[in-house]
């Protein structure tokens, strides 16, 4: 399950992906809920906006509703959970422009955030879905990354904890963006969800920078 990941930067959407960037600033490291850029075809034209991650953000969680996670949906399900299926029906299909995104390795004992992307350093696009929501402000935009099983994937089984099931973000070949956005069916699409090869990953710890403390901190 990926929960944070480093949202390619604005030059490389125009460089990469061949998109102009949407005016809205964003982050370079993503959580839920943090708005990022996706990549989807309206009208028959590529184009790229602003979403928040997380295709149900927090606010539209029903009052009573225990919060719910919805950053990542499981391909064999997608159009079964109620969450997802509507936007997988319609096959509201996107992608992720990214440059890493970040999985917990246990194989030291405990819990050590890794940095994982492309061997050449390029950024890569993840297949997601999107979804439209009515604010007071006007439409906003939601996404989720689509995920399968790794457990046979020599680098991405290496993550999430020991006895958990074992599942990796789709990411999808460049010769690959025009044909899943391009899907005409749920079974064309699910043709796209497979694994990306391994040789072509690289990953390395990557800890979260420890919190300088404030002088005023430092004085309590």
């Amino acid at each position: 399950m990926c929960t944070n990941y480093a949202a390619a930067r604005r030059d490389y959407l125009f460089k990469h992906f061949g998109i102009e960037p949407p005016d809205s600033p964003w982050r370079d490291d993503v959580y839920k809920d943090y708005p990022a850029p996706i990549i989807r075809r309206v009208d028959g034209a590529e184009r790229a906006d602003v979403a928040t991650f997380g295709i149900v953000p927090r606010k539209h969680i029903p009052p009573g509703v225990k919060p719910f996670d919805t950053m990542n949906a499981r391909s064999e399900t997608v159009g079964e959970k109620r969450s997802f299926s509507g936007a997988w029906k319609k096959q509201q299909l996107c992608l992720i422009p990214a440059d890493a995104f970040y999985e917990p390795n246990y194989e030291s004992g405990r819990a050590v955030r890794w940095r994982i992307g492309m061997a050449d350093g390029a950024p890569f696009a993840i297949a997601g879905l999107w979804r439209e929501w009515n604010e007071p402000e006007g439409p906003a935009l939601s996404f989720t990354m689509l995920t399968v099983n790794s457990a046979e994937h020599p680098l991405m089984n290496r993550f999430h904890k020991p006895g958990d099931e074992k599942r990796s973000v789709v990411i999808l070949p460049p010769s690959e963006y025009e044909g899943w956005l391009a899907s005409g069916s749920m079974d064309e699409a699910r043709s796209f969800l497979n694994l990306f090869p391994a040789n072509k990953m690289h990953a390395e710890a990557f800890p979260v920078p420890p919190r300088v403390a404030k002088r005023n901190d430092a004085a309590a």
